[in-house]
């Protein structure tokens, strides 16, 4: 085994092509409340926690009575609209598989709700393989705050230098960096190489990392 004995997993974006999902879904939400967000702006958001995405994008808590109308029918919209056509990204059910038979510990560490997390695991094969999951109910505070990747390094027991994230947004690198832990990004999720400056290393996939994978830093000893 190389240097990393567990892996932390961001699920939409990296392992889900669902970014586009749910910049619609939040824009199509946040229009029927007359609050009116070009979708290049939310998308940019994507990655964060709902709760500080909705500061950013509206100025409202998401604990308000606004704010959880707006959230309640973002989540009614993703789930029945968008949910059903979502697609894994390329090479996810195998990555996560290989990870899995090089005896690397998997968890989960996304910014979605449990309810919608679940079929997404499902989608990507995630479910089949992975330890543990923490999502935003676990933590108090969502990315770009370190709280949920600290909680997926606690049930995996491990000390930050022996774990590393797959990621897909400059949201995650934040939240991982906090918490010590190294990250390796997708550039599926959309933002370019600039964005996510300060990672191991920038594939533009999970099947373009397991091409390469006994040259990259999950292959390679220390």
């Amino acid at each position: 085994m190389g240097r990393f004995k567990g892996v932390i997993l961001d699920v939409d974006g990296t392992l889900v092509d669902s970014n586009e999902a749910h910049a619609h879904s939040w824009v199509e939400a946040l229009a029927e409340n007359r609050y009116n967000v070009p979708v290049g702006e939310l998308r940019k958001l994507i990655g964060m926690g709902g709760d500080k995405l909705l500061v950013a994008a509206a100025g409202l808590k998401e604990d308000s009575p606004e704010g959880k109308r707006i959230s309640k029918r973002r989540q009614e919209l993703f789930l029945t609209r968008y949910l059903p056509k979502l697609q894994a990204q390329p090479g996810a059910r195998e990555l996560l598989r290989h990870m899995h038979s090089q005896g690397l510990r998997l968890a989960v560490a996304s910014s979605a709700k449990k309810d919608e997390l679940e079929p997404l695991l499902k989608l990507c094969g995630a479910d089949e393989v992975i330890e543990h999951q923490t999502s935003s109910d676990d933590a108090e505070r969502s990315k770009p705050d370190p709280d949920i990747v600290q909680a997926a390094l606690k049930k995996l027991g491990l000390p930050p230098r022996e774990v590393v994230m797959l990621g897909d947004t400059p949201h995650d690198v934040e939240s991982a960096g906090r918490a010590r832990v190294a990250v390796i990004a997708f550039r599926c999720g959309g933002w370019p190489d600039k964005d996510l400056a300060g990672v191991l290393a920038i594939y533009d996939n999970p099947a373009d990392l397991l091409a390469h994978y006994e040259a990259s830093p999950l292959g390679a000893a220390d």
